[in-house]
């Protein structure tokens, strides 16, 4: 049989999975296809991390990377479902969870642990974007499918209002920061790389066999933490005295080195006097300011210091400007959970209700938004001035922004990688060749971070076809954000210019822009009904691919991702996963789970339209078509999941799908199959329909017992997540 690979990820989309997959391989089978799984949870890396400390029942593969040698390959199909970017706070939580299950697996080591290099190392490796980078063998095209815009367009979302006389603004750095000390080099011949620390005293490795190829693009910047410190203590004033809220907005689990010591600075900087008085008692108390205000809170407890911590802390909120909040009524600020708050979630959320975010007291009130490196602070201060100018966007007009994003073989994943370093002394950093030339060099000081990236020239090829093959179906603009000021970009429209040559361009809209005017430029479209293909490197295509879908149909979940793999493969991503710990939280308190699964309806519907092709098999074209036209059907008639207990959730949406999906099968007429298998399937739907949903709506309220957050039992989980005997005994006809 034909194969797909199902991912079992983390989270609301792994409870979602529970009841959604069964319906899935049910169906699958009827056209000849088989469905799998693979475990590639956070709790599932961790114990593939430490098989020596399982017993042989306990011990599970290490899925990620089976699944990463066969994205290389022609017959990778695999649904790739939102998964943790885990900070340190996660991971020790998911560490904690696991230990009290049975799992005999170290603690995540403390700085100050002596000997415990090698377990920090593994715990590290999954850090962040870990597992993204390995499954991501070709490049992104990510785009609204009509059914969600049209939808979105008869049903537009909430939008707040904006003022021209809007205090909001993206605070960034004038210079010292990434943007500014960028450097690029293109490579002439496969090398070996090295990155050293050269100090007066020593030159220390910091990262030695860096195997590169021909035409490869390598980068390395640095940010220098005096100016960052500076700037924020000029943010936080600015704040107190335009009486606005201060609000941070970092990547701290993508950039999962950089970001979590950026967001400590900020903690430091707007609780001096903390840290000034406790910063010796906290630290060695393994009390990190990159773990957020929450951890330094919680390990208070246990110190004979506890009151005069927390009496700094309260002085700090007293003598600083009003903190933007995560949750007011819980007293979580913006910098409790380094986690907390995702940029690329977090700007959209606030420029869609009108530039505003929560304050201590419950308030909605302006904000100046933090953003330290300047990369692409100017893409959201665009659309925040074009907002002031011209009020919010409306969603019954507006057209969209799709995006065919450069991510392939890790490319630009900078700061989520082993090439982040805080340098611990005065010195000088180099990327040196075999041959000994320093190809590049930052004088640095202690405290500055220091990063590097790679970028390869096959994925930059196909990123440049990819983009000019969305052109030409869609007829759509494709603009390059690309900055010719900024040492990476210069080296990349050079590639982007030679690459355009080898393609059959004429009549087509392809343009070089900085990000910017690439912003101004796609925003003036967008108000115009029109629609636009951003065309990013990996970072940017993180960004927009949240912040245009957030503004268009509502949420950045309802796109349609595919990754057309470089091999010949598909991978087909379901969506962001940023509000899923809310989500799970509700389910637990309430059985009401509110997670949408249309991107999971979406990536199903292009996997099976994958396996058609490469498989010649008509039967997947005909589930993938009428999976479609179920989804369509689903939107139309407003059976997603609400955010209220006591009506529709997530079950009650996979019913509806369920249903929809037999009912088109039975009715079409290019398999008779298909048809004959599955039409006694939607009369049994269709008999039971309202009883089941009544019934799924009925058994809300109680609170749930899942066996664990990060690794819940199946037994319950299945049970919480196809409570209904009825909807499992019609699945059942199918055997």
């Amino acid at each position: 049989m034909a194969k797909i690979i199902y991912t079992h990820t983390d989270e609301a989309p792994l409870l979602a999975t529970y009841s959604f997959l069964p319906i899935i391989q049910a169906y699958a089978a009827k056209a000849g296809v088989e469905v799998e799984t693979r475990d590639i949870s956070l709790a599932g890396r961790i114990l593939a991390a430490f098989p020596e400390n399982l017993t042989e029942d306990q011990k599970i593969g290490d899925a990620l990377a089976e699944l990463g040698e066969l994205a290389k390959t022609p017959e990778a199909n695999i649904i790739k479902l939102p998964n943790i970017s885990a900070s340190v706070p996660q991971l020790k939580a998911a560490i904690t969870e696991l230990q009290s299950q049975g799992f005999d697996i170290p603690n995540y080591p403390e700085d100050d642990d002596a000997g415990a290099e090698e377990v920090r190392a593994r715990y590290d490796k999954l850090k962040g974007s870990a597992v993204n980078p390995v499954l991501r063998e070709g490049n992104s095209d990510r785009r609204a499918p009509a059914a969600v815009k049209n939808f979105a367009r008869k049903n537009p979302h909430s939008m707040g209002t904006w003022s021209a006389d809007s205090k909001t603004r993206v605070a960034t750095m004038s210079g010292n920061d990434f943007r500014d000390n960028e450097q690029s080099v293109i490579i002439p011949a496969a090398d070996t790389l090295t990155i050293r620390f050269v100090t007066e005293g020593e030159t220390r490795i910091l990262k030695d066999g860096l195997k590169v190829l021909e035409g490869e693009v390598i980068d390395g910047t640095v940010l220098r933490a005096a100016a960052l410190d500076e700037f924020l203590r000029e943010q936080i004033a600015a704040a107190k005295a335009d009486d606005v809220l201060f609000s941070a907005h970092l990547k701290a689990t993508m950039m999962k080195v950089s970001d979590p010591i950026i967001f400590g600075r900020i903690v430091r900087a707007f609780f001096p006097a903390l840290f000034e008085q406790y910063g010796e008692t906290l630290a060695a108390a393994g009390l990190s300011a990159n773990n957020g205000l929450a951890a330094i809170i919680a390990g208070a407890e246990d110190l004979p210091e506890r009151d005069g911590i927390l009496a700094a802390i309260e002085q700090g909120y007293a003598e600083g400007p009003r903190l933007a909040m995560v949750n007011s009524d819980k007293g979580i600020t913006n910098l409790h959970v380094p986690s907390d708050v995702i940029v690329d979630a977090s700007m959209p959320a606030m420029i869609r209700i009108g530039g505003h975010m929560w304050g201590p007291k419950g308030e909605e009130d302006d904000t100046i938004a933090v953003l330290p490196d300047s990369s692409y602070a100017g893409v959201y201060q665009a659309v925040i001035d074009d907002c002031k100018t011209n009020g919010a966007y409306d969603p019954t007009t507006m057209g969209s922004v799709a995006n065919v994003g450069l991510m392939a073989q890790k490319a630009e994943e900078y700061g989520s990688h082993d090439k982040t370093f805080q340098l611990d002394a005065d010195g000088r950093v180099e990327v040196v060749n075999s041959a000994g030339e320093v190809l590049i060099s930052h004088d640095v000081e202690a405290g500055d971070i220091w990063r590097a990236c790679q970028t390869k020239d096959e994925p930059i090829r196909d990123w440049v076809k990819l983009a000019v093959t969305r052109s030409r179906a869609s007829g759509q603009p494709a603009v390059f954000w690309l900055d010719e000021s900024r040492a990476h970009d210069r080296n990349l429209i050079a590639k982007v210019n030679e690459y355009l040559g080898d393609h059959d361009t004429e009549g087509l809209d392809i343009r070089i822009l900085a990000p910017i005017e690439a912003t101004k430029f796609s925003v003036e479209r967008i108000r115009r009904g029109e629609d636009t293909i951003s065309v990013t490197g990996n970072v940017l295509r993180d960004y927009l691919t949240d912040l245009f879908p957030i503004l268009e149909v509502g949420t950045s979940a309802k796109m349609l991702s595919v990754v057309p793999l470089m091999n010949g493969g598909g991978l087909f991503e379901t969506g962001a996963g940023g509000s899923a710990p809310k989500h799970v939280q509700q389910l637990v308190e309430e059985n009401h789970l509110r997670w949408d699964s249309l991107g999971e309806f979406l990536a199903l519907a292009e996997s099976f339209r994958h396996e058609a092709t490469t498989e010649d098999n008509k039967g997947a074209a005909v589930l993938a078509d009428a999976l479609d036209l179920a989804t369509e059907r689903l939107l139309d008639e407003n059976k997603s999941p609400s955010r209220k207990v006591g009506e529709i959730d997530n079950r009650g949406s996979h019913l509806y799908v369920a249903a929809y999906w037999a009912e088109a099968l039975a009715s079409q007429t290019e398999d008779a199959e298909l048809a004959t298998a599955f039409k006694p399937v939607a009369e049994a739907f269709a008999s039971q329909l309202d009883a089941i949903a009544a019934e799924l709506v009925a058994l809300q309220g109680p609170a749930v017992d899942l066996g664990g957050y990060y690794r819940p039992v199946d037994e319950k989980a299945s049970a919480a997540m196809r409570p209904s005997q009825a909807f499992n005994d019609v699945l059942a006809m199918l055997g």
